[in-house]
């Protein structure tokens, strides 16, 4: 029979070893399913990641001091979601464009 062991103390110890193992296995696949699902749940949650951002300053009036495009790494913490013609006046208005992610080249208004 196959090459398993002929004596049942070695069969019985082989059949442990297994459920153990696919005990193991199935703990494994359940824990990788719920984060999938997890991830998965937080992907639709996640709000879309805007066209354009304007970076604010510090105080009170928070005026704007930067445009980006809405997923540039260098943006401040502290930023506003703001459409395109938003973006473009801001630009035309003086408001400089970030070096990294050139919001000015992709809205026209090279300045």
């Amino acid at each position: 029979m196959y090459d398993l062991p002929s004596d049942l103390p070695r069969l019985h110890t082989l059949r442990l070893w297994h459920a153990m193992w696919l005990g193991r296995i199935d703990a494994a696949i359940a824990a990788t399913e719920q984060q999938e699902t997890e991830r998965r749940q937080g992907e639709r949650r996640r709000p879309p990641t805007p066209d354009w951002i304007v970076e604010l300053g510090i105080g009170q009036g928070r005026l704007p001091i930067e445009v980006h495009t809405g997923h540039c790494h260098a943006a401040g913490s502290r930023r506003r979601t703001i459409d395109r013609d938003q973006a473009r006046s801001l630009l035309s208005e003086g408001i400089r464009a970030c070096d990294h992610c050139r919001p000015d080249t992709d809205l026209g208004v090279l300045g």
